[in-house]
């Protein structure tokens, strides 16, 4: 490759200027904005994808082209490292970096520059693999990936439209296949056989029982979950599934007053079609990396089981099946949460289930991280996405152990079994979903079971517009402010005046806002807790 292929490569594809001397900056969400904006960022994610290969020595890099459960106006694209997790948190500068060059020419330069100062080896080879969501601004974006690939003389798979996490999958097939530690096949395909086998053998005989009715956010779930539908066996399994919302001929209506986001901030159903009293309800969203499941209680209304309420129920099975299978001295289960996980449930995990919990900062990479630490790592934000890890020393002591009775053998299997239909990647909505079932077969329990295993705080979560959101800076896993000085105390004292009460704020990864959250013993106390502390952090740095 060389310098002036990839400026006359740029050229045809402009990063715009932000106003104000604001840049452009890689997050959890890789970069995700209007899609008007996003022709020249695609080509320089590109320029870093082949960059991030060739100093893993050819290993194949993923871009998914997705804004998950953003309005379809809008689209994104993120990196994904060979075994299927985010980038690497250090590389995500270069990422910033690139984007942000102010000319074409500075943008050859700086490649390169990256390319030396890591000793990457330009004249090896590279490989991308891609997907997209079911945007049509996907379709131009994917164009702009793949002129990067070209100007870098590096190889790309275009697997056309999927799930975020079918990508993650198929990044983490490519770079273990034909190696002991291979993860599946390499194909959309393999990864449905993969999660129709793993499924009916967690059951192990047991049945799903009653229907499931899926809302998947009119986006790429819709189409996905079918296809994985071809493969079960509901004879066998019981699974009885109905898709709706699964529009994907519309554009405009992609997340559109339903999926996952929706039920989780609304704290209702969506309204079409609505759901009757008593059913079993769950929405994805636009990208199937998050789930939500909810029913409308035919006494009490609409009760959602979010990703905190999926994280007690993963947490709770595993840790039984640890214990019938002797393996609670050998390995270690843990539970990561963020500031935003409801304290009932960190209390439920570490009173009830007497299981460590770890709290990280918001953002999946920083979960997915703190998880691994454990050889079974159970770890969902609030809002739905989450996975749980399993060590390749646990797989292997569940392969290895020669069981003392039937019920240990059982549960050895089923430990194994669950280890390969839980996505090991990266949260997976339909992966999740199947674990949810697989786990209410085996306690067979209604919706009204799993609910009453602990009572929620109310909560209340405020959005606040701020002058400057950089001047709020957080310590202690973001649930308290270091900056600015002096608002952490009045804080505290304002949380001090209620009962069983906690809120922070923290600066929006997105927005020039900052979000408070407060929890309390009362919904009136949690609303005026916000409220007040809401007003501090105007006060502090109003707009």
């Amino acid at each position: 490759m060389d310098r002036e292929t990839i400026v006359a490569a740029s050229r045809k594809h402009d990063v715009v200027p932000l106003e104000g001397g604001k840049y452009y900056t890689y997050g959890t969400a890789g970069f995700r904005m209007n899609s008007d904006l996003l022709d020249g960022i695609t080509f320089r994610v590109g320029l870093l994808s082949a960059l991030r290969s060739r100093k893993l020595n050819g290993q194949a890099i993923g871009v998914m082209i997705t804004a998950s459960h953003n309005p379809a106006k809008d689209n994104g694209v993120k990196i994904v490292d060979p075994m299927g997790d985010m980038l690497e948190q250090e590389w995500e500068v270069f990422a910033t970096g690139l984007v942000n060059c102010p000319s074409h020419e500075v943008l050859a330069d700086t490649f390169f520059k990256i390319a030396e100062k890591l000793k990457i080896d330009l004249k090896s080879p590279g490989k991308i693999v891609a997907g997209r969501d079911t945007r049509p601004s996907g379709i131009t974006l994917m164009q702009s990936l793949i002129d990067a690939s070209n100007a870098t003389n590096t190889s790309i798979v275009d697997f056309k439209v999927l799930t975020t996490p079918q990508l993650h999958y198929l990044t983490r097939c490519i770079n273990t296949e034909g190696t002991p530690s291979s993860y599946g096949e390499v194909s959309e395909v393999g990864y449905y056989k993969k999660l129709n086998d793993a499924f009916q053998r967690c059951l192990r005989g047991k049945r799903v029982t009653g229907s499931l009715t899926v809302d998947c956010a009119n986006g790429v779930g819709g189409p996905k979950l079918k296809e994985l539908l071809k493969h079960v066996d509901s004879s066998k399994t019981g699974l009885d599934c109905k898709v709706v919302n699964d529009d994907v001929l519309r554009p405009e209506v992609l997340n559109l007053d339903c999926g996952a986001d929706y039920v989780k901030t609304r704290q209702r159903a969506p309204p079409n079609p609505k759901p009757q009293p008593g059913d079993r309800w769950c929405s994805l969203d636009g990208d199937a990396d998050r789930l939500m499941y909810y029913w409308i209680d035919p006494e009490s209304g609409f009760f959602m089981f979010d990703g905190d309420r999926i994280a007690t129920l993963a947490a709770s099975f595993i840790a039984d099946l640890f214990r019938t299978a002797g393996l609670d001295e050998d390995l270690r289960i843990g539970v990561v949460q963020t500031a935003y996980a409801n304290g009932a449930s960190t209390k439920y995990i570490e009173k009830h289930l007497q299981l460590p919990v770890v709290c990280t900062p918001t953002g999946v990479k920083h979960l997915h991280h703190a998880a691994c630490a454990f050889d079974i790592g159970v770890y969902f934000e609030a809002n739905g996405h989450g996975t749980v890890l399993f060590s390749t020393e646990a797989m292997q002591t569940f392969a290895k152990k020669e069981p003392q009775s039937p019920a240990q053998k059982d549960a050895l299997d089923t430990l194994r079994a669950l280890g390969d239909l839980i996505n090991q990647t990266v949260g997976d909505a339909i992966s999740d979903m199947l674990m949810v079932e697989v786990i209410l077969a085996h306690k067979g329990w209604s919706l009204r079971d799993w609910a009453v295993t602990y009572s929620d705080l109310p909560n209340r979560l405020v959005r606040v517009e701020v002058g400057n959101k950089d001047l709020f800076q957080t310590t202690d896993a973001e649930r308290k402010l270091s900056h600015p000085v002096g608002i952490q105390d009045e804080i505290d004292q304002c949380v001090k005046k209620y009962t069983n009460a906690r809120s922070f704020a923290r600066a929006s990864g997105t927005e020039n806002a900052c979000r408070v959250y407060a929890e309390a013993q009362s919904r009136s106390e949690a609303d005026e807790l916000a409220n007040k502390v809401a007003a501090i952090v105007k006060n502090y740095g109003g707009a």
